[in-house]
């Protein structure tokens, strides 16, 4: 399965440790802003699902799995490529690459629970997120 969305992840000078290359830690950020930018692009047509106060249904992160290649440093450019393997019931799988210069610098993958928010509950992922991510993915 390849992967059929990516997004640019600017690296700020923050994001370098004492030894020259981004922190560990960082990565769990450039993921998150890669899932956020699939999220809106692919879910909800450039509608953030985490901001939007209105709606009763958010996410929530259940697992989050990096292994890192090689190290990112100050001047270059991330990409970080994102897929949704497959759909559960209540959740799914979110797989990532943060790539550099041509390279995988990071692998990922998370593990995202629909959410309702009035109950404090997973919920079944709705239909329309479902049918989202299938036609996208082509699952």
């Amino acid at each position: 399965m390849s992967f059929e969305y990516t997004t640019e992840v600017a690296v700020r000078y923050a994001d370098v440790d004492t030894y020259g290359h981004v922190n560990n830690a960082v990565y769990a950020t450039y993921v998150e802003e890669a899932r956020i930018d699939y999220l809106s692009d692919v879910v909800t047509d450039g509608e953030t699902l985490l901001a939007d106060d209105e709606s009763e249904t958010g996410i929530v992160v259940a697992n989050l799995e990096l292994d890192f290649e090689r190290p990112v440093r100050l001047r270059e450019s991330v990409t970080v490529a994102v897929r949704v393997p497959r759909l559960g019931g209540k959740s799914f799988p979110m797989e990532y690459e943060v790539r550099t210069d041509g390279a995988v610098a990071a692998t990922g993958e998370t593990t995202i629970v629909a959410y309702d928010r009035e109950e404090g509950a997973a919920r079944p992922i709705p239909d329309d997120w479902r049918d989202a991510i299938t036609a996208f993915e082509g699952l």
